[in-house]
């Protein structure tokens, strides 16, 4: 399976809500991992904000955002989804769905007018929920005797790598995590340090996040 170096995503839930014209934008915005996860989303949406006339939504999944969904709930052909999906599109923003409840004003808002409005609701939600970069890293078990784990640590701190764990036994184990495109360069890194007196050895690759 093929796994991105790095991509965005929404940290968590967030919501927000703007008003155009007496007519309230509310969205709400969550991370998936499926699409079984969206809808199941949308419906606890559609039953929390029941008597609202449109519960509009768009979302992506997958690492070239193979799958896409969008609806206008009844709002005019493009209006309104798409406009949400172009919001996600913008910043790829991937494993993600925003859900734009719409309670209607009493004053029609036109085309025009309802693409900004889903569109700058969309915006305002993807803002309160955050979005977190991941990126994908490579632990590195690194095994020296303690008269070289001064120079290991360095090392690694130096490069600002993360230092996971450290195991003390008769001898020191680093358990370092290291970005994936930089394992290679790092570990030789490590051998010209200890003059090859390292036990290096490669574990699983795993996401790191920090927030954008």
């Amino acid at each position: 399976m093929i796994m991105l170096e790095k991509y965005i995503t929404s940290e968590g839930h967030g919501q927000a809500e703007i008003v155009e014209k007496k007519s309230r934008f509310i969205a709400n915005v969550k991370p998936i991992v499926s699409e079984s996860d969206a809808v199941s989303y949308i419906e606890s949406i559609k039953k929390e904000y029941w008597n609202a006339r449109h519960n509009c939504y768009a979302y992506q999944l997958g690492e070239n955002n193979q799958l896409q969904r969008y609806s206008d709930d009844g709002e005019p052909g493009g209006t309104a989804g798409m406009p949400i999906l172009d919001v996600l599109r913008g910043r790829d923003i991937k494993n993600t769905i925003i859900v734009v409840t719409r309670y209607f004003g009493g004053t029609l808002l036109g085309t025009g007018g309802l693409v900004r409005a889903y569109s700058s609701a969309a915006k305002a939600g993807i803002e309160a929920a955050g979005l977190i970069e991941c990126s994908l890293n490579t632990e590195v078990h690194i095994t020296v005797d303690y008269t070289l784990s001064g120079k290991v640590q360095y090392e690694v701190l130096n490069k600002e790598h993360i230092i996971k764990d450290t195991l003390y036994t008769d001898k020191v184990e680093f358990i370092v995590q290291v970005n994936k495109a930089l394992t290679d360069s790092f570990i030789e890194d490590i051998i010209n340090i200890t003059s090859g007196n390292a036990v290096i050895e490669k574990g699983k690759d795993v996401y790191l996040s920090k927030r954008i």
